[in-house]
């Protein structure tokens, strides 16, 4: 083969392998983009047996989102590490749980003069151990699903600062029994990076 002929045949392979590789880093990018969390955030709150939850983590927005005339509905990933304690639990002292969570949660927000305020609403898996108990209520497994409720507004020069007040109701959805679930009521700071 010529050189006529073999230089452009390279030159259309080094092409297409940059282009391969160009494709390649922006997939990648895309990936670690998506990794990169939205907000971070800190909670505390009590439940019905005098329990208390304090609780920080994560949240990764969705890309998607649709406009719904007067408000927009959008989500988020929410991943959550907390302590719950309680000295209600019959023995002398306090007892430690901990929860490990991972929930979806649809934000409707209003458009207009009030697009700063949001309402939440998820349902999620979280692992708590070691058993709950607390008075008379003793969770019966460890996987419990975490449904919460929430209404906020965010504030801020770019609304980087979000304060919400939740419900969450904790329980295994009768899986297993007893299951009489927690019910918290708990406030959060986000910040937006």
């Amino acid at each position: 083969m010529s050189a006529r002929h073999y230089i452009p045949r390279c030159l259309a392979g080094l092409g297409a392998l940059m282009l391969g590789a160009t494709a390649h880093a922006l997939a990648v990018q895309s990936v670690v983009d998506d990794l990169v969390p939205s907000t971070a955030f800190v909670q505390a709150g009590i439940g019905d047996q005098s329990t208390h939850a304090y609780i920080g983590g994560v949240t990764w927005d969705w890309k998607w989102h649709h406009q719904y005339g007067l408000a927009t509905l959008s989500g988020y990933f929410e991943a959550a590490f907390g302590r719950w304690t309680t000295d209600q639990n019959g023995v002398k002292g306090y007892a430690w749980m901990t929860q490990v969570g991972l929930t979806p949660v649809l934000r409707l927000r209003p458009t207009g003069s009030a697009a700063n305020w949001f309402a939440d609403i998820g349902v999620g898996a979280n692992y708590i151990l070691p058993l709950y108990r607390s008075g008379p209520k003793r969770f019966s497994s460890e996987f419990n699903f975490g449904d919460q409720v929430g209404i906020g507004r965010d504030f801020g020069g770019r609304g980087q600062h979000e304060l919400a007040l939740r419900a969450e109701h904790f329980s295994n959805a009768g899986i297993a029994h007893p299951n009489p679930g927690e019910n918290f009521a708990q406030l959060r700071y986000s910040y937006r990076f």
